[in-house]
């Protein structure tokens, strides 16, 4: 993941994928979290730098269904050897869905303090 934090990008949304992890932790499937307005901010250890945004919702296990907010995104996303990131060249589909998930996060109250689910970890691969 530290690479991918360095690219330049606007938004992320955070979906739960659907394995049994997922599932277990209450986001299978649904739309976990939303960011707008990425800010980064270089760190002395780590592979890449803390990301933060200017509109953050954490929606987790009481996140939507994201076959059902995004049908035509989740075809792409959970489809059989699935691309993990999506960063540009939408169809008008697509786009129509990411607008309308954005504007999820827009019109939500942002979520405060660190997110942090009681028994979840801190993965070393992606999240130093």
């Amino acid at each position: 993941m530290g690479r991918i934090r360095k690219l330049s990008f606007d938004a992320v949304i955070g979906i739960g994928g659907i394995g049994s992890e997922a599932k277990a932790e209450g986001i299978g499937g649904k739309v976990n979290w939303i960011g707008i307005g990425s800010r980064k901010k270089t760190l002395p250890e780590g592979r890449g730098p803390l990301v933060t945004f200017d509109q953050f919702v954490l929606f987790e296990e009481k996140g939507r269904n994201f076959r059902v907010v995004a049908p035509t995104l989740a075809r792409h996303m959970y489809s059989t050897k699935a691309p993990r990131f999506l960063f540009d060249d939408f169809n008008e589909a697509e786009q129509g869905e990411l607008d309308r998930l954005l504007k999820m996060a827009q019109t939500a109250p942002s979520s405060t303090g660190t997110p942090h689910r009681s028994g979840s970890r801190r993965c070393p691969k992606c999240c130093d």
